[in-house]
């Protein structure tokens, strides 16, 4: 025979009344479920841990880094193989050390791709917002003159931008930020055109809140979330694209130390010093991956229903 505790029954496991005695657990918010989520994702986890361990190599560059990233070892010289004492990937067309290059070779190939994700982003939901609010000939305008932009190939708009602007680092985020911008703003258009008819901002129209404040504390919010997911997911192919641009000559402009410039500069010793270009074409590789699997756990974790699935 069980003894109840005057003023408090007890619940059975699973029980709603169980869930009120853990309000802890059943009032997480929403960014403590979305990390939840990531955490129980082992792709995420390792991309997330991949990039993190790239930004801290990054960042530490100047003190890790064993030589000058664009001084040659007269020494050694040209071509060294990988594990050559004092250089443990080798050295490049030019005795410049790879190891040194590699590292910080991601002080440009990094923000070279993140860059136009900012830039594109915030200016993808200005137009996004505009196009989705606004009836009439302006959405019709906005929403045209992007379909001009899709209407090219994102690889050959780029490289035609960045062609006719010049090579150079600004030029190519440029170049970049205009092929990825139709996107994000077409996402954002989508969702404030759904939006605008729901319930909620029905209410606020109602109540007399302004067009303004409804646009930025009602429907902005909720516009984020597909917009962080589309960023993060196309990370590791913008660092793909950058490579490229630099790879054709009309990204970073040599002797800077660039991911895609040590790949394109190893294409004329590729048969009897592959790993000049090898080397750093498998770090773009990992980076991108590393990036595509951290995207895919932050779009599942973001997503609600994704969640409930898990």
């Amino acid at each position: 025979m069980s003894v109840e505790t005057p003023g408090k029954r007890l619940a059975p496991p699973g029980s709603a009344a169980e869930d009120e005695l853990q309000p802890i657990k059943r009032h997480r918010s929403g960014f403590q479920l979305a990390l939840l989520a990531m955490s129980k994702d082992k792709l995420a986890l390792a991309g997330t841990v991949v990039v993190l361990l790239t930004l801290l190599v990054t960042v530490a560059a100047p003190l890790i880094s064993p030589y000058d990233p664009n001084e040659a070892d007269k020494a050694v010289g040209r071509l060294a193989p990988p594990f050559t004492p004092g250089h443990l990937l080798g050295t490049d067309g030019q005795g410049r050390d790879i190891l040194s290059r590699i590292i910080w070779g991601g002080r440009i190939s990094l923000p070279i791709a993140v860059i136009p994700i900012l830039a594109s982003s915030v200016l993808g939901l200005v137009v996004g917002l505009a196009a989705g609010w606004i009836v009439g000939p302006v959405r019709a305008v906005i929403m045209r003159s992007l379909d001009v932009i899709f209407a090219f190939p994102g690889v050959l708009l780029a490289v035609a931008v960045a062609a006719i602007l010049g090579p150079g680092m600004m030029n190519a985020m440029l170049a970049m930020s205009i092929v990825v911008l139709p996107y994000v703003a077409r996402i954002v258009y989508i969702d404030t055109v759904n939006l605008r008819e729901s319930a909620f901002v029905e209410a606020a129209r109602i109540s007399g809140v302004g067009t303004l404040r409804i646009i930025l504390g009602e429907i902005l919010p909720n516009v984020l979330s597909p917009v962080i997911v589309y960023g993060t997911t196309s990370l590791g192919a913008l660092v793909v694209f950058a490579a490229g641009l630099s790879f054709l000559g009309v990204g970073v402009q040599p002797p800077t130390a660039d991911w895609g410039i040590m790949a394109s500069d190893g294409r004329e010793v590729l048969i009897s010093a592959p790993w000049v270009s090898l080397i750093p074409g498998t770090v773009i590789v990992v980076v991108a991956v590393a990036l595509n699997f951290m995207g895919d756990g932050l779009r599942d974790a973001l997503d609600p229903r994704l969640r409930t699935q898990r």
